[in-house]
């Protein structure tokens, strides 16, 4: 099974005045392809930093990162935004979808800053939005939606560009517990398709649905139930 991430000792340090703040201390893990990993911890512990990392939102500021075999930190500013177009779908806990656009046009974005012609991206979009079951809301825009089917939506849009993986940061963060094991049937059902998930997330029931978790405190790796890279 080919590896897909691979982050070796990333450390992220922000100034702070006259003072650094430590975000991650020499951070190492891989992912191999089709896992489903989430990554947890409390607030402050690194959670957020990672994801910007993993993708590609910003650079550690040592460490090295590849993702298929690209090495991050020598990429391009305009490989990285490749990157992270292509290659990684992001799902977010507040949906970040366009207001006035229909969910079949929000889905199409990322084909619009990817250069697909129309009728694929059309075509691509609506398998998609089948795929998280919302064929049949494709000309309602976010606020004809319910948060689920808003959800969904997004996990549709972060699909369509087939991805190498998805980074998803608190999906059900905003969502009610019933809601909540919906889209994490969703996940479910995503990961025996054969997609490659890191969920963000410190929702212990959110946790176990992954087949591997990975916790964070104080910037440092303290387990990893796939035993890959534990540790600074």
């Amino acid at each position: 099974m080919s590896t897909v991430i691979e982050a070796r000792k990333l450390t992220k340090i922000y100034p702070m005045g006259e003072e650094e703040v430590h975000a991650l201390r020499g951070v190492s893990f891989s992912v191999r392809r089709n896992e489903y990993i989430a990554i947890m911890g409390p607030s402050g512990s690194g959670k957020s930093t990672l994801l910007h990392i993993l993708g590609c939102l910003d650079r550690p500021t040592s460490g090295d990162l590849t993702i298929e075999g690209t090495n991050v930190l020598q990429a391009t500013d305009n490989r990285l935004a490749e990157i992270r177009n292509r290659r990684i779908g992001f799902v977010f806990q507040n949906f970040n979808l366009m207001a006035r656009a229909t969910a079949l046009e929000n889905v199409e974005l990322p084909l619009i800053y990817g250069g697909v012609r129309r009728k694929e991206r059309r075509e691509r979009a609506l398998a998609a939005l089948e795929r998280v079951g919302l064929a049949d809301r494709l000309h309602h825009r976010p606020t004809e939606l319910s948060g689920g089917q808003r959800q969904r939506v997004a996990i549709a849009r972060a699909l369509v560009t087939e991805p190498a993986f998805i980074l998803a940061d608190e999906p059900t963060g905003s969502l009610d517990s019933k809601t909540s094991v919906q889209i994490m049937e969703l996940f479910a059902q995503l990961h025996q398709e054969g997609n490659t998930l890191l969920v963000i997330t410190h929702n212990q029931s959110v946790a176990q649905e992954a087949q591997r978790i990975i916790e964070l405190l104080d910037g440092r790796i303290t387990s990893d139930s796939g035993q890959q890279g534990v540790g600074a």
